[in-house]
This record gives C-alpha cells, structure tokens and sequence, in this order.
C-alpha cells in the first residue's frame, strides 16, 4: 500500500461518500435495483481486496467505477437483457382471470429504483440526470452490449472525458469514440420516448385525482384520467392490458383485491410514483406494489405495477402506512 493512502477508516469513510452514484451507475448498467445494490457491495468488497492496487487517495473514484465496471460486465456475461414489461408479451390479455395464468421469468423485466438511491448531490445535477433513471431510457440501454452500455454511461451521463474512460476500460480514445457512436445510432429511435411521458411532481392536480379514485376504487372517476388506449401491465405476470375499458375491467374482476387500498407517493427514477398497500383481510394492510404512471397530455398513458414486495424494505418503506396515508 502506498503512503499516500489516509488510514483504513478515512478511507472506509471517503469510499462510502461514491456509494449513490455507484449506485446509479450500476443500476442503469444492470436495470434491476437489487443487482445495482448486489454489484457496488461487491466492488466494496473486491476494493479492499486490491488496495495495493490504489495509485494514491486522488484516484479513489476512478478506481472505484473501473471495479463497478468489471463487476457489472461479469454480471451480464451471458445474460439476456431486461426489458420492459410491456414489450416482453407479443399480445395484450383479456381482462379475465387468465390474465394472471402465466409469469415472465426472473429478472426478465427492467425494475424501478429508488431516485434517492440513483441520484443525489447538487439539485441542478438532480435534474439534469433525472432523464438518465427513467425506467423507458433504464430499459433502452440494456439493448446496447455491456461495453457500449458502459461507454454511453460514462461518456453521456457522467459526463466523462474519453481519455478517462479509455483508461478505465483499458482501451483506446478511438475505440471508446467508435463504441459511443454505434450506441448512439441504436439509441436514436429511443431518446423521444425514453425521455417524455414521465409523471412528474408539479402535476399535482392529475396525482391527487389518481390517488382519491383509487382509493375509493371510484371508477367512473378512475377512467377518466386514462388515455383511451392506456396500457396497464404488472410483473411479474406476463399479462397486460391495452384500453382504459380492459384496465378498469380489470380492475373490477381480477383485481377487486386492491380495493380498499392505500397509497403513499414515493419519488421512483426521478418521478412520483406510489406504494400500495392493499388490505389483508384481516384489518389491516400489506405491502403490495410499486405503481409507476406515464402521462402524455395531461392523461395517464401507462401504470406498471411491480409486485415485488422486497422494494419495500430495500428502500425502507413500511409495512404498513402511516396513519395519515389512509382515506377512511
């Protein structure tokens, strides 16, 4: 170890403060939560195996996103790329109880994030990279191979220089120019789509009108925040639904269990979402999905509700809501 190195704990302290935008950057690497939480513990852990490895203090974060990187790239090796829900089933269900017959297979479908988790720090940096969680712009990049994937990051997003991210993948200027170009003309149909239709916080007035239908399970009032042709899918079900009229018929059949819910806005890839709390039957309330809305034109385009109950505590949401969430 050299000695310019700080003590162990100054180091352990200067090593957790890179600990988010590892994060960040594993998560748009990897499109799952878990594995980004997965992947930067393992980089923690490969860092202090190689410290003899660091070429001073200086170079701290640079040798930590060259380790992220080979733990992401090793992660995808043979991997079939996540996607969204949505494009994972060749056709929309019918609104019936076959809807829930089938499952997509684990890690098939790109997860949500957490956006204190992903992003953090300067408030203009905050919304200048909110575009870059996205869930659509998440789900564009796992289309691009890993080294593309990682270039495009680094380069777009993290605003790295080329000779910085040649060193980092030990590799040349022109092979990181060359790779970055080929990522950007896959990208090029995704940016417009990957980048609009997001629910932000300011559209309060459209958040509220969501929350009071679904929570009185009003769907008269319910309907008429959807777009015509709104699409509703739910992993880990294969189904998804393509019509406000199948999504509400739903919602009547299938999905009657969710009446009576509780939801809590929950900032998710840069945008409001909700937890849902649907009632146990008993009295009280279990922890159910993460819904993730688009909205084009003032109308809810899209609700993916992600039922994996393990997001609640991965980013401490309780397991029952707070008093003043109910609606009764």
């Amino acid at each position: 170890m050299t000695e310019l190195l700080e003590t162990r704990a100054d180091l352990e302290e200067r090593m957790a403060t890179h600990r988010r935008e590892l994060t960040g950057y594993c998560y748009r690497m990897l499109g799952s939560s878990f594995d980004a939480e997965d992947a930067v513990q393992e980089t923690m852990v490969r860092a202090w195996r190689s410290l003899d490895t660091l070429q001073g203090p200086g170079a701290l974060r640079s040798w930590l996103y060259r380790i992220a990187t080979n733990v992401c790239l090793d992660s995808l090796d043979g991997r079939k790329r996540r996607a969204l829900p949505v494009d994972l089933s060749d056709e929309p269900y019918a609104p019936v109880e076959a809807s829930l017959a089938q499952t997509l297979p684990d890690g098939a479908w790109v997860e949500p994030a957490l956006t204190s988790s992903v992003l953090g720090g300067d408030p203009a940096d905050l919304v200048a990279q909110r575009d870059s969680v996205r869930l659509a712009f998440v789900a564009a990049l796992q289309v691009l191979p890993p080294r593309q994937r990682a270039v495009l990051v680094l380069r777009e997003v993290l605003r790295w220089r080329a000779e910085e991210v040649a060193g980092l993948l030990g590799t040349t200027v022109a092979a990181v120019n060359s790779a970055l170009q080929r990522a950007r003309a896959t990208l090029a149909g995704w940016d417009g789509k990957a980048r609009s239709g997001e629910v932000d916080a300011d559209q309060a007035e459209l958040l509220g009108a969501y929350v009071d239908a679904f929570q009185r399970y009003d769907m008269a009032a319910f309907v008429r925040l959807l777009h015509d042709d709104a699409v509703q899918d739910m992993p880990p079900f294969a189904m998804w639904l393509r019509s406000a009229r199948d999504v509400v018929a739903w919602m009547q059949g299938p999905g009657a269990g969710c009446r009576g819910s509780v939801l809590l806005p929950v900032s998710v890839n840069g945008s409001t979402a909700f937890a849902q709390w649907r009632p146990d039957g008993a009295g009280g309330y279990t922890p159910f999905a993460i819904q993730a809305l688009e909205v084009h034109e003032g109308r809810i385009s899209r609700i993916t509700s992600f039922l994996d109950t393990r997001l609640f505590a991965l980013w401490g949401l309780p397991a029952t809501p707070p008093v003043e969430a109910g609606h009764r």
